[in-house]
């Protein structure tokens, strides 16, 4: 199947796609402020820099996007029609990366937490997984 998109779209389209301050992290972000708890965002100096830092608790919450990270939810597993062997390789290191940091940060101390994309937009509960994670 051919891509519907020139490669100059393509690329305008991509560029759009944010890795910060995506809107599933601000609703996350907003409503843990809302109860009271107060974070950094993308500490550099930490491995991943991760989405919210709770230093003082040594935790930090990655939320990740379910396509670009590889989740099992139903826009996760779907790779794109065209350019198939890239795209699985990409998300491949994207994974492979994630859980390098994820162990570095667990040699440094530090106990994360990921959030998918899906679960901030869809799952009421979560707040309470997430304050259950923060609390611990």
């Amino acid at each position: 199947m051919a891509d519907f998109m020139t490669s100059g779209q393509r690329s305008a389209h991509m560029a759009k796609i944010r890795s910060k301050n995506t809107k599933p992290e601000l609703l996350l972000r907003r409503a843990l402020h809302a109860l009271g708890y107060r974070y950094r965002i993308h500490d550099r100096v930490l491995p991943g820099k991760p989405d919210l830092v709770f230093a003082g608790r040594r935790k930090v919450i990655f939320v990740n996007g379910c396509f670009w990270h590889g989740h099992d939810c139903p826009v996760g597993s779907r790779l794109p029609k065209t350019n198939t062997e890239f795209w699985a390789d990409k998300r491949r290191r994207n994974q492979e990366r994630d859980w390098s940091q994820r162990h570095q940060l667990a040699e440094m101390g530090w106990t994360y937490l990921d959030v998918w994309e899906c679960e901030v937009l869809a799952n009421a509960d979560l707040l309470v997984d997430v304050t259950g994670f923060l609390e611990r």
